[in-house]
């Protein structure tokens, strides 16, 4: 039975070893457009309002930072409609750990925190 052990904990720390040597060396990491597509998912799923887009992406050392614009109250003209930027956080699976809403804005009109919005 020592063995056996000692097979199962020489292929784990193998495959620690050759998570970052290449793209196909970690299976269990999903590519940045999975993520997207996971994060804009899970973020409708949680709020219940349409993601429209993803204005903001990086991978982070505690996973993936994304921010992504969602539409909060849709209102006839459309360029009245109300958005709002969210915050978003995911572990390196892809998995939705936090959000936050960060800004609201009308379709129509520039972010005030964003360069050049006035």
């Amino acid at each position: 039975m020592t063995n056996t052990n000692d097979t199962s904990q020489t292929q784990d720390s193998r495959k620690e070893r050759t998570r970052d040597d290449g793209p196909d060396a970690a299976p269990d990491r999903p590519s940045p457009m999975e993520v997207l597509r996971q994060a804009r998912a899970q973020l409708a799923e949680l709020t219940g309002m349409a993601a429209e887009s993803v204005s903001s992406f990086e991978q982070t050392d505690e996973g993936w930072a994304l921010v992504i614009e969602v539409l909060e109250l849709p209102r006839v003209p459309d360029t009245m409609s109300l958005m709002a930027s969210y915050q978003v956080e995911l572990d390196p699976q892809g998995q939705l750990t936090g959000y936050r809403r960060a800004s609201r804005y009308e379709r129509g009109r520039a972010d005030p925190h964003r360069p050049g919005g006035r």
